[in-house]
């Protein structure tokens, strides 16, 4: 394993194996072969089944797990933000007081992260006294806190009904864009993978190995319906090969 900084803006990745040791002992290897890159503002959707080590792939990517057999090249210096599954905020600490902790945005930029995220009612109340929805978007505004060049987000939406995930999206679209952040999102669903990114990286079932890579029409306006039931269509196909 080796992690190496460098003058390019884009993340790298390449993979040759990642393995995990089960409960009885037995070694079950998770990635194989898995290679892309991501330019400087890009948003990619990593796509793929449970189990197929989308999130595995996130930890390495940040730096959370570093064994395995590959490289991940990453500029220098660069700021990761990341979103895992649960919001993991601190249950003594308020809103504010979590956003704050990680120090790099100033009071005025994370005003408005505060206020993209419409969060600016909630800065006195703990984690326990959120919602579900809440607390993503406090995850939300806490990975957007640090001025990340490289954003990682583990199922962001998942258990939020429709209609909630859908205006989340909206508004984490909105952050995204207006930020340039290099974006890297993991999720099971086609339909949110279409609706949040201009790239589709689809994993096959574990061991995880890209089935597919696909480039999705930007600006968002530009992809019509017919379009985007052509590309799920396609991802679908690709997906139950």
């Amino acid at each position: 394993m080796s992690r190496v900084g460098g003058p390019r803006m884009e993340l790298e990745v390449s993979i040759a194996r990642k393995a995990l040791r089960t409960a009885s002992g037995k070694t079950r290897v998770v990635l194989h072969d898995v290679a892309f890159s991501l330019r400087q503002g890009e948003i990619c959707a990593l796509l793929g089944p449970s189990g197929c080590g989308k999130t595995t792939l996130l930890q390495i990517i940040s730096g959370l797990d570093s064994d395995f057999e590959g490289q991940i090249v990453l500029p220098s210096p660069h700021r990761i933000g990341m979103v895992f599954q649960e919001p993991r905020l601190m249950p003594w600490r308020s809103v504010a007081q979590n956003l704050r902790l990680v120090g790099s945005s100033s009071e005025n930029e994370l005003a408005e992260i505060v206020a993209a995220l419409r969060l600016s009612k909630h800065l006195d109340h703990f984690p326990g006294e959120l919602s579900l929805g809440l607390a993503r978007r406090v995850a939300i505004a806490r990975a957007f806190a640090v001025k990340p060049d490289l954003l990682l987000l583990d199922e962001p939406f998942v258990s939020l009904d429709a209609a909630l995930a859908a205006r989340l999206r909206e508004e984490l679209l909105a952050l995204v864009l207006k930020r340039k952040a290099t974006t890297l999102i993991v999720t099971h669903n086609v339909e949110e993978a279409i609706s949040i990114a201009g790239r589709i990286i689809v994993l096959s079932a574990a061991p995880g190995r890209i089935l597919a890579d696909m480039t999705i029409e930007t600006p968002r306006e530009a992809l019509t319906q017919a379009r985007a039931a052509k590309i799920k269509t396609d991802i679908v196909s690709v997906m139950t090969k």
